[in-house]
């Protein structure tokens, strides 16, 4: 990977910080051995350590393109065109997960029932549909619709879990996204291991995909393909590894049949003592290159982004640059989360060699005296996305030339801290994007308000 005198320059700042302060942050060097617990000796039963829990989230979102950009909806067999895109659903999750039988091999078995109700059906708001709210063909608002969202069972030995069925996954590559009123989910056999303190592993594969706004099962696509193309099979592997109490990394790799293989480094350090400044340092790097019948083309590309933030009490400053090296997307799985780069926003500023560079600001209101309550601000800028020398047909982007585009966006939420609503959770968030163009993601105005209550029964 060949680091910008951008991103050299960040570096260098951040050395030069990290000397003009104590380290209070602990930076002792973590000896691996085996976890000094052992989760499958304390299981409590397949009945004593049962649980029955969910959550219920109202999400609205309104949406308004700028520029004369619209979109498109059906009335009485009339295409109509609206700048502007209403999205209001209620989605609510119902969890049962039973506890592991007692034993060297230990049993359990989660369920979760996935709700939305669409609060706002006009035809005219939702436009169509889209991975916000369910609809039929004609256009119509499904008022209401339930699936499984998981479904599986597990078995441990010791701290190794092996779960088999729908379920949640997490890593830089496979990753449920919750962005939604309701998140995907994923079909397969995954096994996590966590024997030793310092060291854990992930190994999963995967042939289908439960998306956020979908009834059925799905097969996997990239989310930036202009092709149909799809797969049936993706294998990842990886492991987390702390070898400071200061300092975590991540080392990811995945197989997606037919389309790419792909490889992730992350890494984080800390230093210093937030009650005077600290310093935490951020790193993720993706090599992707296709793989099998290349049905994505030919693809060759690394991508990267450095992040440097400050923090003095309740403020917060953080620096971020990012870099796609490669003359198509940097792509990640649809309806995934597979995208742990420091720019990923309301845009994923991923163009074919882009730069962007990102500037944020955090406000934590419990130094003043109101825990839970944060606001949060930020800009960033790509420039120099170029696809004029991309050779394959899996992205529509030779017509990008020299593109540029800016966000900024504020926010602010609020956590509770007790009573019968603690932790629940509500956000509101205004973001503005503006483009050049023939950078993909337009120009449009978006306020977002999310309430999630989490509740539990059992």
């Amino acid at each position: 990977m060949k680091l910008s005198s951008t991103a050299l320059l960040a570096l260098a700042i951040s050395s030069v910080t990290a000397t003009a302060y104590a380290e209070s942050q602990s930076q002792d060097f973590v000896p691996t051995q085996l976890a000094s617990t052992n989760a499958q000796s304390e299981a409590k039963g397949f009945i004593d350590g049962q649980s029955l829990s969910g959550s219920t989230r109202n999400w609205y979102a309104n949406e308004d393109k700028q520029r004369g950009a619209t979109y498109k909806y059906e009335r009485h067999g009339e295409t109509l065109t609206g700048t502007r895109r209403i999205n209001w659903v209620q989605g609510t999750i119902l969890n049962y997960t039973s506890g592991f039988t007692q034993g060297t091999v230990g049993f359990s078995t989660e369920v979760a029932a996935y709700n939305a109700i669409a609060l706002d059906r006009s035809r005219e708001d939702i436009k169509g549909g889209s991975n916000r709210t369910l609809a039929h063909t004609n256009g119509d608002a499904v008022d209401q619709w339930s699936k499984l969202g998981l479904a599986n069972v597990k078995a441990r030995i010791s701290n190794t879990t092996l779960t088999a069925g729908r379920q949640n996954f997490s890593s830089p590559i496979v990753d449920v996204i919750g962005n939604r009123p309701l998140p995907s989910s994923f079909e397969g056999v995954t096994i996590h291991s966590e024997e030793f303190d310092n060291l854990s592993f992930d190994l999963g594969t995967f042939d289908r995909v439960s998306p956020r706004t979908e009834q059925s099962l799905s097969k996997f696509r990239s989310e930036y393909t202009n092709n149909s193309a799809e797969t049936d099979h993706v294998n990842t592997a990886g492991l987390n590894y702390q070898p400071l109490k200061s300092l975590k990394t991540s080392l990811y790799a995945s197989n997606v049949e037919d389309f790419w293989n792909q490889y992730y480094f992350g890494a984080t350090h800390e230093l210093g003592d937030s009650s005077i400044l600290s310093l935490t340092t951020g790193l993720n790097y993706y090599k992707t290159v296709d793989e099998g019948k290349k049905l994505m083309g030919e693809i060759d590309n690394d991508t990267y982004s450095l992040s440097l933030g400050l923090t003095h009490l309740a403020h917060s400053l953080t620096f971020s640059y990012q870099e796609v090296n490669g003359n198509e997307y940097f792509d990640y799985l649809h309806e995934t989360n597979g995208i742990y780069l420091a720019n990923s926003l309301l845009s994923d500023f991923n163009g074919p060699n882009e730069k962007s560079f990102q500037i944020a600001y955090g406000l934590n209101m419990a130094e003043y005296g109101v825990p839970g309550l944060k606001f949060n601000i930020y800009q960033a800028r790509g420039w120099g996305i170029d696809g004029t020398h991309y050779t394959g047909t899996a992205y529509d982007v030779r017509n990008m030339d020299g593109e540029n585009h800016y966000e900024y966006g504020i926010g602010t939420s609020y956590a509770v801290q007790s009573g019968p609503l603690k932790a629940t959770t509500v956000r509101a968030t205004y973001t503005t994007h503006r483009a050049s163009d023939n950078q993909a993601d337009g120009s449009i105005n978006e306020f977002r308000l999310v309430t999630t209550i989490p509740f539990k029964i059992l």
